[in-house]
């Protein structure tokens, strides 16, 4: 684990899936719909770095439309969406950040610290806002590389 920084982000736009499925069984899912965005990167148009990906979530949910994980990569701008593929924009955010390299079924632990973290300094988690996790390697669940970005205040 790294250490924690806070991050300013600007706008990010992403196209890629919606994986919803039971709680337990995210971490089965969004690695198949990792792998399913890498095989059909030649279909988006204007991206920015085809061997990077993006998760977002929202950690609280309000509405049916917010629940689930959306896996994509980032484009410069939407163009000839195929039609099977979802766009998402998350829009300039603060983050606290940390970084976790491991397998993905540790990733919970990492957040667990971070969220210790926020607390301890006195920031505000802002749990109904696009909470992201930008994956620098994701093709084994046993060696995942993530910068995971809690959306705070």
């Amino acid at each position: 684990m790294q250490n924690m920084t806070i991050k300013e982000l600007a706008e990010i736009k992403l196209v890629g899936f919606r994986v919803l499925c039971s709680g337990d069984q995210y971490i089965v899912e969004i690695p198949k719909a990792s792998l399913h965005l890498s095989e059909r990167m030649n279909e988006i148009k204007q991206v920015v770095n085809p061997i990077q990906q993006f998760g977002a979530f929202f950690v609280e949910n309000k509405i049916a439309e917010e629940d689930g994980y959306w896996v994509g990569v980032e484009v410069k701008e939407f163009e000839d969406i195929p039609a099977d593929m979802i766009t998402i924009t998350v829009p300039p955010q603060r983050y606290a950040a940390a970084r976790h390299v491991g397998p993905n079924y540790k990733i919970m632990e990492t957040y667990d610290l971070l969220h210790k973290w926020i607390e301890e300094n006195n920031y505000t988690r802002l749990k109904h806002k696009w909470h992201i996790e930008k994956f620098y390697d994701w093709k084994e669940t046993e060696k995942v590389d993530v910068e995971l970005l809690d959306t705070i205040k």
